[in-house]
């Protein structure tokens, strides 16, 4: 089943973000490469694709798990968490109507 992972950064979170993007990033590979990662991104500060100094305010996974206690467990060990990036993450279910 697919769950979304919806996180909320910290203010201020650029630089932490930045430090530890590659291994967010590192885990996220793996679920594509795996066919179950449908989407995942930021959400940018500003309405910009490169919201520069202004940073992030969130990001968004969508992907394949195969319970909700796996998708939090995955999300739970995020580097982002363990460095202080996300102040909050909500783990749910997802049903992907469309394309």
């Amino acid at each position: 089943m697919l769950f979304a992972i919806i996180s909320t950064d910290v203010a201020d979170s650029l630089e932490k973000r930045l430090s530890v993007r590659p291994a967010h990033l590192e885990r996220l590979v793996v679920l594509k490469d795996a066919g179950r990662l449908v989407l995942a991104g930021p959400h940018p500060a500003v309405e910009s694709n490169d919201p520069g100094a202004a940073g992030f305010t969130g990001s968004l996974i969508v992907a394949e798990f195969e319970s909700l206690a796996a998708a939090k467990t995955w999300a739970d060990a995020d580097p982002y968490i363990a460095a202080g990036v996300y102040a909050s993450v909500v783990v749910k279910p997802f049903k992907q109507v469309l394309p």
